[in-house]
């Protein structure tokens, strides 16, 4: 992970980085605004547009914790001035996704519908067309949030590996098993 925290990071235009008491570090951007509380150890140092992170030694926390929060910074970077995208499909004979406001309702072929109220920080968009698999389309500038809605939306129901069905990520290639006829 050193090899990641030695690279510097070039701030884009548009995004403010300001490294607090605490070691509190925030990022405003075009998109939103995050904060990072980062070790005590490990220094951050905005000049000329470049952020920089620096540990104090070469012991094995030190260097992890070096790698992790110039990653996680730069994720952060990332969110405000790009933002991050996730598309998940409904695969199954029956299954639809709507969405009123922040309130996802997927109906995945159990006997009652599910309603999942979705953070204020995350867009989510639903798409149904003829003959194609429901989308579900979600937006946000954190990346570890998205992510944890993505997996939450995705454990109602699992790619399963003899049919395919189940919620998965578009262009998610599953691996496919053959049933008991192939035996024979």
């Amino acid at each position: 992970m050193s090899r990641i925290g030695k690279l510097p990071i070039n701030l884009p235009a548009g995004v403010n980085i300001t490294v607090g008491k605490d070691n509190l570090v925030t990022v405003k951007g075009p998109k939103g605004e995050l904060s990072q509380e980062v070790n005590p150890d490990i220094k951050v140092s905005v000049e000329n547009g470049v952020l920089s992170v620096t540990r104090p030694s070469d012991e094995k926390a030190h260097r992890s914790l070096h790698g992790l929060y110039r990653s996680l910074i730069n994720n952060m970077i990332v969110g405000v001035s790009e933002g991050y995208r996730k598309e998940l499909e409904l695969v199954g004979v029956g299954y639809r996704a709507s969405n009123n406001g922040q309130i996802l309702e997927l109906s995945l072929g159990y006997t009652h519908n599910i309603f999942l109220m979705l953070p204020k920080e995350v867009n989510l968009e639903t798409k149904s067309e003829r003959n194609k698999n429901p989308l579900i389309i979600l937006e946000s500038c954190d990346k570890q949030l998205i992510g944890q809605v993505c997996s939450k939306i995705r454990s109602f129901r699992k790619p399963e590996p003899y049919k395919g069905k189940g919620i998965r990520f578009v262009g998610e290639v599953i691996r496919r098993k053959s049933g008991k006829t192939a035996g024979k």
